[in-house]
Parts: structure tokens; C-alpha cells; sequence
């Protein structure tokens, strides 16, 4: 389980990045001021730090820039309401991997979180994911079947991968879109569903009777592998 540091000084915002990080699947802490971040980081180990600008005792430019004087190479993801381009430059230059304007959508912040740890190498995996009779390459971005390459389309893999790396987490329709679609795409649940239908017929033994890609009721799916 990845652990992300928080901080933030507004409590409603706060307490809204635990929760939604929390179901998630991570492990998150939070902080509301700089100098006690710095403290925690230099006590315990994260994967990502979300990091605001105002903070009371020690801004996020103050906290971020002593991190990398330190030597600490954790994923910065700055957060402020300031929109100018000179303070995102900043925040840039003193080492932030990114930079996120509030308000902020959710699912956007979540997509540059695992971007943020997929650059840092702290979401690994495998080259080859087995399930069944298939094989998923990650390297390739391909579908094998018995060992027979499989047809899939572009969107279909990524979907597949979006299952696979999801380690038998349920998945709603709302992160799926996330994942593989992109944020700021408009998709109906609809074409979410018929994807999954699609890829059904080319993963499972009986597609009528799923045994990896499975729905949750009133949830969204699961996959079984």
C-alpha cells in the first residue's frame, strides 16, 4: 500500500483528500502545517507528498525546496488556489513533479497521482500478468490466449490493464472512466459497460458466466485473477 502525506491546513479539504485517497486504496497521513511536514517526513516514509502552498510556519515552496536540498527524491504534487503562471513556474523549478489548481477534480488529482508514482517507480509491475489461459504484456500491449495473440483494440488494453492492476479491488464506473478513457472525456456508464462486455468475450472461458471480470452490484467490477 502506497503512502501519501497530506498537507493541508483547511479541514474540509483535508479531510476530503483522506477520504477519497483512502478508498483509493492508500495510506495517508496529513499534516496542516510546513514545519511539522518536514518533521514527519523526516521520521516516516512516503511515496507521494500533496503539498499546499499556504501553509501556516512554513509555506509549500519553503517545505518543497528543502526537501530537495535535503536530497529527497519523494513525488511533490503541489496544490494551491493561486492560478498564476509565475507560481506554477515556481513550484517547478524548486522541484514540484507537478502542480494542480484548486478546485481541483478529483479524478483529475488521482490521475496525476498515479502518473507522479508510475514516473518514480513507486507502481511497479510485472511484464506479464497470468490469468486462466491468458497473458497480459505490459510490454508489448498485448493480449495472448493459450499463447496465441488476441485482437484488441487500443482502449480494450487499456481497459484489461486497468482491471489487472486493480489487484481485485472493485473498480467503479466513475474510476474506470478515469483510468482508461481520461479525464475531461465525456462517456456514459453505457460505454463503460459495453466495453466490459466486449472484453469478456475475449478473456473468459464462458462470458456469460464471467470469472475474472466480475460486476458488483450497484458498485461497479472486480476482477478475479
Amino acid at each position: 500500500m502506497k503512502r501519501i502525506l497530506v498537507v493541508e491546513d483547511e479541514p474540509a479539504i483535508a479531510f476530503g483528500l483522506q477520504i477519497d485517497l483512502k478508498n483509493e486504496g492508500y495510506d495517508v497521513a496529513v499534516e496542516t502545517d510546513g514545519e511539522s511536514a518536514l518533521r514527519r517526513i523526516g521520521a516516516e516514509a512516503f511515496d507521494l507528498i500533496l503539498l499546499d502552498v499556504m501553509l501556516p510556519r512554513k509555506d509549500g515552496f519553503e517545505v518543497c525546496r528543502d526537501l530537495r536540498r535535503s536530497g529527497s527524491k519523494i513525488p511533490v504534487i503541489m496544490l494551491t488556489a493561486k492560478t498564476q503562471e509565475a507560481e506554477k513556474v515556481l513550484g517547478l523549478e524548486i522541484g514540484a513533479d507537478d502542480y494542480v489548481t484548486k478546485p481541483f477534480s478529483p479524478r483529475e488529482l488521482r490521475a496525476r497521482i498515479k502518473a507522479a508514482l508510475r514516473r518514480s517507480g513507486g507502481e511497479e509491475e510485472p511484464p506479464v500478468c497470468r490469468f486462466g489461459d491468458c497473458e497480459v504484456d505490459f510490454g508489448r500491449c498485448e493480449l495472448r490466449r493459450a499463447g496465441k495473440p488476441v485482437e484488441l483494440t487500443a482502449l480494450e488494453f487499456k481497459l484489461l490493464a486497468a482491471f489487472v492492476r486493480g489487484g481485485g479491488k472493485v473498480m467503479s464506473r466513475d474510476q474506470l472512466l478515469d483510468l482508461v478513457w481520461g479525464h475531461g472525456t465525456f462517456v456514459t456508464d453505457r460505454v463503460v459497460d459495453n466495453h466490459v462486455v466486449t472484453l469478456r468475450k475475449k478473456v473468459e472461458p464462458e462470458p456469460s458466466a464471467p470469472r475474472y471480470i466480475v460486476s458488483v452490484r450497484g458498485l461497479g467490477y472486480r476482477f478475479d485473477g
